[in-house]
């Protein structure tokens, strides 16, 4: 805009000129400038909007300010930087899972916390929404061994992976070691919609080549399968 050019030139022509005169302003002045000139850069309106949608971006923001009131610019930055992390972190290593079911005359299968859908005792099928790997893979193991322990007459699991994009080796190993764990339980493990860059890699691996269970193209496919699968093989 026009008004930022102005701006711009009268600074700069303030910076070129001479000085001198300003070491004789009040400090209290100087700061007055600094404030009115800050606070028409702040937008209240995305700090509203940031509180409703994600209060913890707003906190990290808060704390920001705070530190840098407190212990200055650069210490306040850091105390910033280490909480956004810090949440990051949090929020990576506890994944969403949902559990799904079959929307009824349909091959679509949605959360059954958030739609009316049909479910089968002996089929347990479980979206993981986030990748794998050693910061959450202790949380998605604790999460599918609590839900079988809900669903105790399940006699087959079903991941849905097409939210996952990478498997790192710790989540690899996890997973092997839950293959196992179901097949001495006699239950099936299978895998269903898994992202083609991420089947590559699984290739080869000891989780496919003992896999108690089946690879799906898709989980309709799956679960009509297995409603004429009575037990694990």
């Amino acid at each position: 805009p026009l008004s930022s050019l102005v701006a711009a030139a009268l600074l700069a022509a303030a910076l070129i000129a001479p000085t001198g005169w300003l070491a004789l302003l009040p400090l209290p002045v100087l700061a007055a400038t600094i404030i009115v000139a800050v606070l028409g850069l702040l937008e209240l309106d995305i700090v509203r909007t940031a509180w409703q949608y994600d209060r913890g971006d707003v906190l990290a923001w808060a704390a920001t300010c705070l530190g840098v009131l407190v212990l200055g610019v650069e210490a306040g930055v850091v105390v910033g930087v280490a909480l956004s992390m810090g949440t990051l972190i949090w929020r990576a290593s506890r994944p969403h899972i949902a559990v799904l079911g079959r929307i009824a005359g349909t091959e679509h299968f949605r959360n059954v916390e958030r739609y009316p859908v049909e479910t089968r005792p002996e089929t347990l099928v479980l979206r993981i929404d986030a990748n794998l790997f050693f910061g959450n893979m202790e949380a998605v193991a604790g999460r599918i061994e609590c839900e079988l322990a809900t669903h105790a007459s399940a006699r087959h699991l079903v991941l849905v992976m097409s939210p996952v994009s990478s498997i790192d080796t710790t989540a690899l190993y996890e997973l092997a070691e839950l293959n196992q764990r179901l097949k001495r339980r006699g239950i099936g493990l299978h895998l269903a919609e898994v992202k083609g860059p991420v089947l590559d890699r699984l290739r080869g691996t000891a989780l496919l080549r003992e896999l108690n269970g089946q690879l799906f193209l898709s989980t309709a496919i799956a679960c009509d399968h297995l409603q004429t699968v009575k037990d694990v093989a």
